[in-house]
This record gives structure tokens, C-alpha cells and sequence, in this order.
């Protein structure tokens, strides 16, 4: 497990790429910040202490692959990317401009970093499974992540990717759901009710985890946990849609509002106390 000095890190780590995210979006003038702040821990334990990559050779052929299958929530997935020195912080600011290397969704044509271009809900784990599965074949050890929202759960394809994942025994695959139960529609249990997931996955042959998905520690174990199954893994994670900053925190309406400079003023001084605390 990490030092003390380590989780400090990490944590402010995650403070800053939530500053990151919520700058970004203030710029662009659109976006989606609440499921973006709600992932912010896992793409820091990820990034910046489990995942074995280069960001000076984004192409390196036995990196670890990850794929975002919430793809509107990109922002704090493009600010882990800079922060690991795949490209210049100042490039966040230019997101969902028409040039810009940062669109709206992931594109692995434009970002460097990107192993998989998403957005269209429902398809991120199969191609992490694809990425999985080649991994086996080719007999490299390569490990592939993903990132799932529960509102895209009520999608089919997500299903057949859990099963044909467990069927090929991809022990390689480690799946994190972000579930803060909420989508664009309202609550997850009202729209389309895909709970309860531990017991879904476990039924279709994953290894399922079950986290605090904003506790770094816990996410850390969970990933170590991970790499000792015999079977692809999903790690349930409780997280806050909108976290660390109160006004935005288990709010549907933040799933895509615009940050204003009002907005990202409010947030900026939580966040700044939360790092001074």
C-alpha cells in the first residue's frame, strides 16, 4: 500500500484535475462537469500510480490500455493526460473548439494518449474487451481498464461484452463502474433501474469488487485485488455525481450544464479550501 505522503499526493493530484476539468469547461462554454468530477479519483489512482505507460511514447506497444466508455466525460480524462505530460496543460483550455486536439469526446485520432474513441454509450467495454482479448492471443501482458457510467448499463451491448469477456477468461480486464446513480433523465433507479450490479456481474463470471470510488486507498487495494483474479474484474464504485463542489454534488441538472464564470468562481474557492484543509 502507499505512504501517507503518497495518498497526499494523489489526493492533490485530484484536486487539481478537478480544477483542470471545471477551467476547461468554463472555456469551452459547454461540456459536462458532474460525471466528469464523479471519476476524478479513479482516473488518479489509474494514471498517476497503477497504470504502466509512457506519455512520451503514447504508441508504446505494451502499454496498458484504457478506455473511457463514458465519453462526455472527458474533461478530467483530458486533464489526467496533460498532467501525465501526454501534451501542455495550457491545451486544455481549447476544449470542443472545432481545431482543437480535445473534442467533445474522445478521439484517438487527435488525442495523444487516447487508446479508444467513445461516446456512443454503451460501446466502451467492448472494445476494452477487444483490447483484452488481443492482449491474450498475442501472449502479451498488457492490462486494460475501463470506465463505465450506470446510466449506460441499461445498454445491450454492455451485456454481451460481460459475457463474452468472462467466456475468454480475460483476467486482464478490470472494469470500474461510476456509480453515482445519476443520468440526464433523473435518477438511474427511475429511468431505467440496472441495479443491483455486484450481483449482475458476479452471475455473468467477473470477479466483482465493491469500493468508496472517491478514497484513494481503497481504489489502490481494489486495483492490487484486481490483479490476483482468475477472472475479468468489476469494481463497483460509490461515487457522488458532481464531487467536490457542494452546489453540484448529486444534482442531475450538472450532468451537462455550462460552467459559467459565476460557477467556476464558486468552485474554485471549495476547491481551493479543500486544499488548505
Amino acid at each position: 500500500m502507499p505512504t501517507m505522503e503518497e495518498i497526499r499526493q494523489l489526493k492533490a493530484t485530484a484536486l487539481q484535475l478537478r480544477r483542470d476539468a471545471l477551467t476547461a469547461l468554463y472555456h469551452a462554454g459547454s461540456g459536462h462537469p458532474g460525471g466528469a468530477m464523479s471519476m476524478t479519483e479513479i482516473l488518479t489512482v489509474l494514471y498517476f500510480k497503477e497504470m504502466n505507460i509512457r506519455p512520451e511514447q503514447p504508441d508504446w506497444a505494451d502499454r496498458d490500455r484504457f478506455v473511457l466508455s463514458k465519453g462526455h466525460a472527458c474533461p478530467t480524462y483530458y486533464a489526467a493526460l496533460a498532467r501525465r505530460g501526454y501534451f501542455d496543460v495550457e491545451v486544455l483550455n481549447t476544449l470542443r473548439k472545432a481545431d482543437s486536439i480535445l473534442q467533445g469526446h474522445p478521439d484517438m485520432g487527435k488525442t495523444p494518449g487516447v487508446d479508444m474513441s467513445t461516446g456512443s454509450l454503451g460501446q466502451g467495454l467492448s472494445a476494452a474487451a477487444g483490447m483484452a482479448l488481443y492482449a491474450k492471443k498475442q501472449g502479451k501482458d498488457f492490462r486494460v481498464y475501463c470506465i463505465l457510467g450506470d446510466g449506460e448499463c441499461a445498454e445491450g451491448q454492455i451485456w454481451e461484452a460481460a459475457m463474452s469477456a468472462a467466456h475468454f477468461g480475460l483476467n486482464n480486464l478490470v472494469a470500474f463502474l461510476d456509480a453515482n446513480h445519476l443520468q440526464i433523465d433523473g435518477r438511474v433507479d427511475d429511468v431505467m433501474n440496472i441495479y443491483p450490479m455486484d450481483e449482475k456481474f458476479r452471475a455473468f463470471g467477473w470477479t466483482v469488487l465493491e469500493t468508496d470510488g472517491h478514497s484513494i486507498p481503497q481504489l489502490i487495494h481494489a486495483v492490487e485485488l484486481a490483479k490476483c483474479s482468475d477472472k475479468p474484474v468489476f469494481i463497483l464504485c460509490h461515487t457522488t455525481k458532481g464531487k467536490g463542489v457542494s452546489f453540484m454534488e448529486d444534482r442531475a441538472d450538472w450532468h451537462g450544464a455550462a460552467v459559467t464564470k459565476d460557477v467556476l468562481d464558486r468552485a474554485m474557492a471549495e476547491l481551493d479550501g479543500k486544499e488548505r484543509v
